[in-house]
């Protein structure tokens, strides 16, 4: 006969866990973003890392699961981002960011971390060019207008009405 253990019940309902309160989701959420964000600025000692900024963290309704987003710069405007090099320094520094996020927030069950690369910085770059570009074209429009003129009469369809059409006009009104 298999033992079996009780589930404490205010962890399981119908079989199923509990999901956290959203409220105290996105709490823990912002937390642990602040907590890695200050630990890999000033106590991990990985150079990979020197230019890594924590933008935002999401927490799983359960608790047990944190996804924590970064952007990398370059060394200057003109330097292209190590990614690979940041994502190496992330994965090796995961278990001791984990235990410093454990320390940090006191929660019984220390989420597991798993960071990715944030694109909200790259998208947000990619509309501000097509914003230029269709700016640039609206520009080019509206100057093209400027001197623009019909390439026929103004209206077509009008006809320009004479003096004798209007005394005819006058005439039918009399009647």
């Amino acid at each position: 006969m298999a033992s079996t253990t009780a589930l404490p019940s205010d962890d399981f309902e119908k079989g199923h866990p509990v999901m956290a309160d959203p409220a105290r989701a996105r709490k823990l959420a912002k937390r642990i973003a602040t907590i890695v964000a200050s630990a890999i600025g000033g106590e991990i000692k990985d150079p990979r890392l020197d230019f890594v900024t924590i933008t935002d963290a999401k927490v799983t309704a359960d608790l047990h699961d944190a996804t924590v987003y970064y952007t990398v710069r370059g060394v200057d405007l003109e330097t292209e981002p190590d990614y690979e090099g940041a994502a190496a320094g992330l994965a090796k520094a995961t278990g001791s960011l984990r235990s410093k996020v454990g320390a940090g927030t006191g929660v019984r069950f220390t989420p597991t971390l798993t960071f990715v690369a944030d694109t909200v910085p790259d998208t947000a770059r990619h509309m501000e060019e097509l914003l230029a570009k269709a700016r640039a074209a609206d520009d080019e429009v509206a100057r093209a207008r400027a001197n623009a003129t019909h390439a026929g009469e103004a209206d077509p369809y009008k006809e320009p009405r004479s003096v004798d059409d209007e005394d005819d006009d006058r005439a039918g009104e009399d009647d």
